[in-house]
């Protein structure tokens, strides 16, 4: 199994996510973050006064799946959320040990 972890812009989300549903993804946890990368940040205008926002707003994903879809996942995400601009985010893989559904008791792919 793997634990996929993705940023993307916010904007990017339901298409994402319709792609990865499309591909046979059944769940997925999103939050909303802000960071900084290669953009590190931008000024603004705000009444007059111009200031500095130092971190930028992204969706961060987290998908469990298993490791033979890791790959095309990784794809998906990769194709859906590129703008082709900087910030277009960065995908993790990392390799997940245990997943158990609270629900059932079911552990491993199962619980997936």
């Amino acid at each position: 199994m793997k634990l996929i972890i993705a940023t993307i812009k916010p904007f990017k989300l339901d298409e994402v996510r319709e792609a990865l549903t499309a591909i046979g993804v059944r769940g997925m946890m999103v939050t909303e973050t802000k960071g900084f990368g290669a953009q590190s940040g931008h000024t603004e205008i705000y009444r007059g006064a111009e200031y500095a926002v130092n971190y930028v707003p992204k969706i961060k994903l987290e998908i469990a799946v298993a490791s033979s879809m890791a790959d095309q996942v990784c794809d998906t995400i990769m194709q859906t959320a590129r703008t082709g601009k900087i910030g277009d985010g960065k995908i993790f893989v990392l390799d997940l040990a245990h997943a158990a559904r609270v629900r059932t008791g079911e552990t491993g792919e199962d619980a997936l």
